[in-house]
């Protein structure tokens, strides 16, 4: 093969075992890689078992796009049946691991079992350890990693969790290079089950590739067009962060648990505020746009930003001052946590507290930093009542209160930062995306609201008006073959597509250079089908076959409730509308309207292995 490696390191904790699985050709042709490959695995080997036990599987995924030359091919999926939510699980990050693992010889890495002690693992080519990491357990991220470099050199690759992953917060992740963190639905939490501190690659080999010529010309060109995109200079400037006066003007931006669309002290908190702070920029491996701006925080501390952490930990806390909020994201990654479900847990109790369900001193209200600092630590100790409850995440927190009427989660995964009161396609995608409530596979809101209907003849300012055509569904699942399914497989970076209009042609040409294989784009979506389909059907059979059309609901307060200020006040969701466009969106999929892939569906996406399985749990259309 030339492009992927056919090979998977296997290691199992429990017994000591290290070993190398070869994998057939045809697997990698059908799944790709990255998101492809490590639900393939899940399927195949995490069937119906406790998250946090020793038979499940952590992944380490790379896919054809790394430890190449590749724009922003710097990427890694670390995925496993999430302790958040009990389905599929996963997530990205940049990190030199993705390289070395690529330069190691292998295309993913599976971690099993349950060590006695703290272990790191240490991969260099085909030599590979299982160490003793009891000097490192207790110790944050940033240590973590500053130490292994110290023994291993800095040409490494590490990834490493917190005291949150090893204190088992359900939503903790994995964390790279002091701000790079992958795995929301508790990704962490399963490294630390396992006792794993950290796993260390240093790879030397090189990659097999097809065409190398072919792969530099187009590699370089595609580089070339991203520095002279007109949107690089401001893309520079603000990263994502630019996001923050887009949603607050658009009542989008989350705000006191997403109880509005629209901050006060948005301007506080916004890119241009960033700006004023900004101390450097961080970028992935082989990224020329990097997006990691960071700041002193109010500790005079750096904090590496983006939009989805200052929503979460600034507007929807009613955290108005960057630098507080930059205190929070340092905590959340230096600790191991995933900051997006952090905040949602963090305004879950606010709120709480603020109806009166949470009686507790310790418990911080809307705008209170210093309460709010407090629990953050709490929750990645587990400590006293408050912090272990916060650290079991909103759906439980809601289960135990009695009361799930502001717990903004869909499958258990907190709300990333769009606020959809008026925003149907928005909210179709967070009730659609395969790991639960997140933005990463289908960002249709910047289209939703720049294809919005002009109200009047002479409207100085469009007017949004809410819709619920089918169109909505159709985008849906377009970006959702884009964003997660090829971007995810490949393992690359959607932002110079998504922010500096990189031309998509780049990507089957790039990987047809690497692996020999042409893909033609049908090819591209049958093959995210096909990925989006198993997660599904992963989902049915460990929920047992109890799987309705809710799981695919968005959080009641956007149905129940109004925007509370702005020009769209009063304003929501229409339930019954939201179930048509629903039911749309299973048609186009070749779902049933339980939202289960039909048999035919299945057996067309070439998963013909999933029916008999789904079948013990449930009838098939």
């Amino acid at each position: 093969m030339k492009g992927w490696w056919g090979r998977i390191l296997r290691v199992d904790l429990t017994n000591n075992k290290v070993w190398v699985q070869e994998y057939p050709e045809e697997v990698a042709k059908k799944f790709i890689g990255g998101r492809g490959l490590a639900a393939w695995i899940l399927w195949n080997e995490a069937k119906n078992v406790d998250p946090l036990g020793p038979d499940n599987k952590l992944v380490f995924a790379s896919g054809p796009f790394n430890g190449l030359p590749t724009p922003s091919g710097g990427k890694m999926v670390v995925a496993a049946k999430s302790p958040l939510t009990g389905g599929y699980g996963d997530g990205n990050l940049g990190t030199m691991a993705t390289v070395h693992l690529r330069k190691a010889g292998y295309d993913a890495i599976v971690v099993e079992g349950q060590a006695k002690k703290p272990v790191y693992l240490y991969i260099e080519d085909d030599n590979v350890s299982i160490l003793s990491a009891e000097g490192l357990w207790g110790k944050g991220t940033f240590e973590t990693e500053r130490e292994l470099k110290k023994i291993h050199g800095k040409n490494v690759g590490v990834l490493s969790i917190g005291p949150a992953g090893e204190n088992l917060v359900r939503y903790a992740v994995v964390m790279s290079q002091e701000g790079r963190a992958a795995g929301r639905p508790g990704m962490g939490a399963v490294m630390g089950s396992k006792k794993l501190k950290a796993v260390v690659i240093k790879g030397t080999k090189e990659i097999p590739v097809a065409d190398r010529e072919k792969l530099r010309e187009l590699s370089q060109e595609a580089y070339n067009a991203i520095l002279n995109s007109p949107a690089y200079p401001f893309w520079k400037r603000q990263g994502t962060m630019a996001a923050v006066e887009w949603t607050n003007e658009n009542s989008a931006l989350p705000t006191r648990n997403f109880q509005d669309g629209s901050f006060e002290f948005a301007r506080s908190i916004d890119g241009y505020t960033m700006e004023g702070m900004k101390v450097k920029q961080r970028g992935c491996p082989y990224c020329n746009m990097p997006c990691g701006n960071v700041v002193l925080d109010a500790e005079g501390q750096e904090s590496e930003l983006d939009y989805e952490n200052v929503a979460l930990l600034g507007s929807n806390l009613g955290i108005g001052k960057l630098n507080e909020v930059s205190v929070l994201n340092r905590i959340a990654d230096d600790m191991g946590m995933d900051t997006i479900s952090l905040g949602g847990a963090i305004a879950f109790i606010m709120e709480a507290k603020e109806k009166g369900l949470i009686k507790d001193d310790a418990a911080p209200e809307f705008g209170d930093f210093k309460k709010a600092k407090q629990l953050a630590l709490d929750i990645a100790y587990r400590r006293g009542e408050l912090g272990n409850f916060a650290a079991e995440g909103v759906m439980r927190m809601a289960q135990k209160l009695g009361d799930d009427s502001f717990a903004m989660h869909v499958k258990g995964l907190e709300v990333s930062g769009y606020n959809c009161y008026i925003y149907p396609a928005m909210a179709l995608a967070y009730g659609t995306s395969s790991i639960g409530a997140h933005h990463k596979e289908a960002w249709v809101i910047a289209w939703e609201i720049g294809t919005a209907p002009i109200e009047g003849e002479h409207a100085k300012k469009v007017e949004y008006k809410i819709t619920y055509d089918p169109e909505k569904a159709a985008k849906v699942i377009e970006l959702q073959r884009l964003r997660g399914g090829l971007f995810e497989m490949l393992t690359a970076c959607r932002l110079p597509w998504v922010e500096i209009g990189l031309s998509l042609d780049y990507y089957p040409k790039l990987l047809e250079a690497i692996t020999g294989v042409k893909y033609t784009w049908d090819d591209l979506y049958t093959a995210a089908d096909r990925v989006y389909a198993l997660i599904r059907a992963y989902w049915v059979r460990e929920f047992g076959g109890k799987w309705d059309r809710h799981m695919d609901y968005p959080p009641k307060r956007w149905f129940t409730e109004g925007l509370k200020s702005g020009p769209y006040k009063g304003q929501h969701l229409d339930r019954e509308k939201y179930d048509g466009l629903l039911s749309e969106y299973y048609r186009m999929r070749g779902w049933d309207e339980r939202g289960i892939p039909k048999k035919e569906t299945l057996k067309k996406l070439g998963l013909d292995f999933v029916v008999p399985e789904l079948e013990q749990v449930t009838k098939l259309e």
